[in-house]
């Protein structure tokens, strides 16, 4: 199956937790959890409120250079510059508009020098003839070509392509709208003051005025997913053996812990979005510079590779023929061991990730992990079940084996979080 499994010796293994130590403890930390979604969700809305103010704060700087007659003396109508910089970079992550910034003033600095030197290159060849006209369009046609081509390309696209079109952008606006060499120096020169005046603006009220940090963010979503599928995993086994209560062969219901793990399954575009931001901010509260983000998203993929696996047993569940009460009732002690336990497991590194603290993995997590293992596999391996129809075997066989799986992931996993917690030296408990 293409697991790792950590060889511990068998005396370390505990025998697994009774269902009622286990059930009231998860328990009271989904109602934690819960409040703390609420409380999550008035933050974000908080969050963006002040977003939209620092944004018309920045406008209304910017504004000023048109606004006061010695300012506007100064830089003209050139000012424009200034407010259409903090509307294109100005984004709700420092980090976000931080690389923006960086990637306008590249652009504008290497697209304006080289439509200035082409410029200027054409007029002292040809003079203002119809020669020059045609070794400034041409100029126009390879560069925006070769601009274009480059955006296209992978490695240039997810970092500089806002920079590539920036570049595209000001050397046809400084190469056209120059008549005469020194006007072409002289407007490159102005744009690009104002330009900065715009981005120091911006970068001052994004840095420090309650700055919005795509690294907490990043940090928070990677913890947060860790309770989703634990609370997934626990509304599968609830569902399962709910199913004695009501009529045989009766599909259960869907619950939002599907949408939970469809959610964690499509957030690697949005991980990794975050991590590029994050790489670009300074260092601030508990995050330094050079903080291991690319581990964050290795974090990510494992459990994204857990979160099928949770869809998979849900399906399982959800089909119209399941195995009889008989044969359900027979594996829900130790199933239901299990399961609550893989929960509690994930809790506590999710909790690990989340106080960037040590998980106790040595010490308990892997040899619970094991003693799991070795539970599911007894009970596959033995006859205990008698005789059994096929459509019984099959089902029965599938859903130990999903709980099999689960629990060889949840060990990469484990050993994924305690990787983390040595590069980003975590805190011991």
């Amino acid at each position: 199956m293409g697991s790792t499994v950590i060889s511990i010796p068998e005396e370390l293994s505990p025998p697994l937790p009774s269902i009622k130590e286990e059930k009231e403890r998860p328990n009271k930390l989904s109602i934690i959890f819960s409040h703390l979604g609420e409380l999550q969700k008035n933050k974000q809305k908080m969050r963006k409120l002040i977003h939209s103010v620092k944004v018309g704060i920045a406008l209304v700087l910017v504004s000023l250079l048109y606004l006061l007659d010695p300012l506007y003396e100064q830089v003209g109508e050139n000012a424009m510059w200034a407010i259409m910089t903090v509307v294109v970079i100005f984004e709700f992550f420092a980090g976000a508009t931080l690389i923006k910034g960086l990637n306008r003033g590249l652009g504008t600095i290497v697209g304006g020098g080289l439509g200035c030197s082409v410029a200027t290159l054409a007029q002292e060849m040809t003079g203002m003839g119809k020669a020059s006209t045609i070794i400034i369009g041409s100029s126009v046609f390879i560069f925006g070509a070769a601009g274009t081509y480059t955006r296209l390309q992978p490695s240039i696209k997810k970092r500089y392509d806002y920079a590539a079109m920036i570049f595209i952008l000001t050397f046809n606006l400084v190469i056209v709208s120059g008549l005469r060499a020194e006007e072409v120096l002289e407007l490159a020169r102005d744009r690009l003051s104002t330009i900065g005046m715009g981005f120091a603006v911006c970068i001052f009220i994004s840095l420090l005025v309650f700055p919005t940090w795509a690294s907490d963010e990043l940090h928070d979503s990677i913890s947060s997913k860790f309770q989703d599928l634990a609370k997934a995993i626990e509304e599968c086994l609830e569902d399962y053996f709910t199913l004695d209560t009501e009529k045989d062969n009766q599909p259960c219901r869907r619950s939002s812990g599907s949408g939970s793990c469809r959610s964690v399954l499509h957030s690697k575009s949005k991980d990794e979005t975050l991590a590029n931001f994050a790489k670009w901010e300074p260092w601030h509260g508990k995050f330094g510079l050079y903080y291991p983000w690319n581990k964050y998203l290795q974090v990510g993929e494992q459990l994204r590779d857990l979160a099928p696996i949770v869809l998979s047993l849900k399906a399982c569940l959800q089909s119209p023929r399941q195995p009889s009460s008989s044969v359900r009732q027979s594996i829900k002690e130790p199933s239901e061991a299990v399961g609550l336990s893989l929960a509690l497991t994930l809790q506590e590194l999710g909790e690990s990730v989340m106080k960037m603290r040590r998980s106790q993995q040595e010490a308990v997590i892997m040899p619970e992990l094991k003693s799991m293992r070795v539970e599911l596999n007894s009970i596959i391996s033995s006859s205990k079940f008698g005789p059994l129809e096929n459509v019984d075997e099959l089902a029965i066989s599938s859903f130990v084996f999903l709980l099999i799986e689960m629990v060889e992931k949840v060990e990469e996993l484990a050993k994924e979080v305690e990787e983390l917690g040595e590069l980003a030296d975590f805190r011991t408990k």
